[in-house]
């Protein structure tokens, strides 16, 4: 029995849940989102909750339970509430601005960095060595967030680099006389 896959969705006040056939699409105040269901579960509604369950005592149908429950679930609270990823930039002269619908990065390289910001993210940096990453879908916001992260990861003697913001990087001890 899968733990994950016995909970209920709830569906908050203001979300519009539209079951067709084996294609489930939220809308809410943030967009919509849809999601194609695999043939391993069926989908029931029930007042405001959704409920997965599998269709056969197989495997991959137990399997399919629960990480169906997690799909639908993060996209109830994506179009709801959403998504943020905070990321930290250290280092001496590093720093992060807005450009129009770009970020513009300064890493201690060369040259800077332009990201284009992708459709359905916004990127924000209230301060130089913070960028906030928000949106809807979560995993293009993690995507996203893993790509700025990219650029300059943390290294570990000087701790220098992009960061998440609860993210604990492992220093290491320099060379020694």
């Amino acid at each position: 029995m899968s733990r994950v896959g016995q909970m209920p969705v709830e569906v908050p006040a203001g979300v519009v849940v539209r079951i067709e056939d084996r294609l489930v699409t939220v809308k809410g105040k943030l967009g919509e989102l849809s999601l194609t269901l695999v043939d391993d579960v069926d989908l029931a509604r029930e007042d405001d909750k959704l409920i997965v369950s599998p269709r056969k005592e197989s495997q991959r149908a137990r399997a399919m339970w629960g990480t169906t429950r997690s799909l639908l679930a993060n996209i109830v609270h994506g179009v709801d509430q959403g998504f943020t990823i905070v990321l930290e930039i250290n280092g001496v002269g590093y720093r992060a601005a807005i450009d129009g619908k770009e970020l513009v990065l300064q890493l201690g390289y060369s040259h800077e960095i332009r990201y284009p910001m992708p459709e359905g993210i916004t990127i924000a940096s209230e301060r130089p060595t913070h960028i906030a990453v928000s949106g809807a879908d979560r995993q293009k916001v993690g995507q996203v967030a893993a790509q700025i992260r990219g650029y300059r990861k943390p290294e570990p003697y000087k701790g220098k680099g992009i960061r998440y913001q609860n993210e604990f990087v492992i220093r290491k001890e320099g060379k020694k006389k």
